[in-house]
């Protein structure tokens, strides 16, 4: 069996995961002793002998909702519906522009084409404005995008809420970016099993294992509990434009 937990894996979270992971593996027989953390997240999540891992909204309705069973979604200290999440559209400090519209001809950071938080939302956002971006830098991860943003590669990228509270405290961006807008909230990453296990009995187990984290684990995490969500309520978002970038990735830090 494999687990992984690669969406919010950072060093500085890395013991926390660790942790969370202990408290499943602890209470299911068999479970691998340590979290997956080689390789592409998506050999984790086509897996056949997948446990548990965490993926984002979009791999999940694009490629993934007919192979894997969904377990549940986080519940985050985030300001929106339990088991929600949504972007924060961040700039630099020094740009006089203030309102997303401004920004129509910019050139956006965006971590990954397949990215929920940071293209999908962005999308939508942009369409509900009237307009779309083009000629985005693929840049990797969230991290990269806001780097890139700072280091004046791209101007604007929509950051995963909790993705943004890791970047403001560990990556010394926070006086040189600004927040302007938000995205509507989505149902957040989904955890996910492959249809060999039960998986009312994963989430059962995974919300045990939250629950039975130290507060200041679950506060890192930005975690409070676990809920389901239906497959619908992914499967019907709004798929977002395909992209042709002309610039590449950046860096994947």
């Amino acid at each position: 069996m494999i687990a992984s937990f690669p969406m919010y894996d950072r060093p500085e979270t890395a013991g926390a995961l660790d942790r969370l992971w202990a408290n499943f593996r602890d209470a299911w027989p068999g479970a691998p002793a340590d979290l997956a953390r080689n390789g592409n997240p998506w050999s984790h999540w086509r897996h056949p002998e997948l446990l548990l891992s965490q993926t984002c909204g979009l791999p999940y309705r694009a490629c993934l909702h007919g192979t894997v069973q969904l377990v549940g979604a986080p519940v985050h200290c985030l300001p929106c519906p339990e088991g929600h999440y949504f972007s924060i559209i961040i700039v630099r400090a020094d740009d006089k522009r203030t309102t997303l519209v401004e920004f129509a001809e910019a050139r956006p950071a965006i971590n990954d084409p397949l990215s929920q938080s940071g293209w999908a939302a962005l999308d939508a956002k942009a369409r509900d404005g009237g307009f779309h971006f083009s000629a985005p830098v693929i840049t990797g991860s969230h991290a990269a995008s806001a780097h890139a943003v700072a280091n004046r590669i791209a101007d604007i990228a929509a950051i995963d809420a909790v993705s943004w509270e890791y970047i403001k405290e560990f990556d010394g961006l926070k006086s040189v970016l600004k927040e302007i807008d938000h995205t509507r909230p989505t149902p957040a990453l989904p955890y996910i099993t492959t249809k060999a296990h039960d998986a009312r009995k994963v989430f059962n187990t995974l919300r045990n294992a939250i629950q039975n984290l130290e507060d200041t684990d679950r506060d890192l995490l930005c975690l409070k509990g676990l809920v389901r969500i239906r497959a619908k309520d992914y499967l019907e978002l709004p798929m977002p434009a395909p992209l042709s970038p002309v610039s590449s990735r950046t860096r994947s830090s």
